[in-house]
């Protein structure tokens, strides 16, 4: 159906006049006639009386008007959808609990005149780029291993979060107590973090975060989820995970974890922003500016960073 010929319905019985349909629509008189007559054409029945006082709407014109009505909101609910500015903005977090999420909600908070649609793909960095590329989403957070010149044709990338760690143990742990641990301390210590498939950026990063400072880190073992890990260390004097300063975590009382910094130098993830550099959504730009307010004034001082983040630039 011609919306642009239900657009002159409306505007027609609103206004009782061509005439004025015509004014309010700025196109001519005639234009409005042969909109009007090919919808009647279309549907088959007269949707008008013309008479010496303007136009007045038969029955089958009262009928048809509301559901032109509808028709004229689902169009305008379409375009919202996805003009850039009107849709939301979709971003992929990957997790919700790891510091992109919290970030994004932080985001949310300041400006919640912004819709956001918050995706987790089930992707590394290579699918979620593809993502971005494809449009399914607006933005992505990642680790970016490679120089820009080997990314996708127009893909864009600005580090965006550096995540420091912290060490999670459960009560009866030798670092229990402590309120800093360093790495060296670590490399004494088991850490277990089941299921980290390799080929991935974070394996990458922990591979040779271990080589570095001869961390012993276990990812033997399946994955039953963070609940389950939270309550296999809260029952252990041995087992110790690494986690994000900002990775959200809920676990009952009883089991009395620690979250201690890790320290001299401080293991930092370095986490970019992905987008389309053609892509027009204004909230993007909203975005980064604030991932940017937010990381001013991070000191590199005593920090390890993987080699592939040293050179690259911050």
């Amino acid at each position: 159906m011609d919306l642009d010929a239900v657009r002159t319905f409306v505007a027609a019985a609103d206004a009782g006049q061509f005439q004025d349909a015509a004014a309010a629509l700025s196109i001519t008189q005639q234009a409005v006639s042969k909109r009007i007559a090919a919808l009647e054409k279309d549907l088959g029945v007269r949707l008008f009386n013309r008479t010496a006082r303007g136009a007045q709407l038969t029955i089958d014109g009262q009928a048809f008007l509301p559901h032109a009505w509808e028709l004229l909101r689902v169009e305008a609910r379409a375009d919202a959808s996805v003009r850039p500015g009107r849709r939301a903005l979709r971003v992929d977090v990957h997790s919700r609990r790891t510091a992109p999420g919290v970030l994004l909600q932080e985001f949310h908070r300041t400006r919640p005149r912004i819709e956001l649609d918050v995706v987790t793909l089930d992707a590394d960095v290579h699918g979620a780029t593809a993502a971005v590329e494809a449009g399914t989403v607006d933005a992505t957070f990642h680790a970016v291993t490679v120089p820009a010149r080997q990314l996708p044709t127009g893909i864009k990338t600005a580090r965006a979060i550096d995540e420091h760690h912290e060490i999670l143990v459960g009560p009866r742990h030798a670092l229990a107590n402590a309120r800093s641990v360093t790495l060296a301390q670590l490399a004494e210590h088991r850490i277990w973090m089941p299921g980290m498939a390799d080929g991935t950026e974070w394996a990458a990063y922990y591979d040779e975060l271990a080589a570095a400072f001869g961390l012993t880190i276990d990812r033997v073992g399946p994955t039953f989820g963070y609940e389950v890990l939270l309550a296999e260390i809260a029952d252990s004097a041995e087992l110790a995970t690494l986690a994000g300063e900002r990775t959200r975590y809920l676990w009952p009382d009883s089991y009395d974890l620690r979250r201690i910094p890790v320290l001299d130098p401080a293991p930092v993830y370095p986490m970019s922003i992905i987008w389309r550099g053609d892509n027009p959504h204004p909230a993007l730009v909203e975005l980064r500016d604030f991932l940017g307010s937010r990381r001013a004034g991070t000191s590199e001082e005593k920090v390890w960073l993987p080699t592939w983040a040293q050179h690259a630039p911050a």
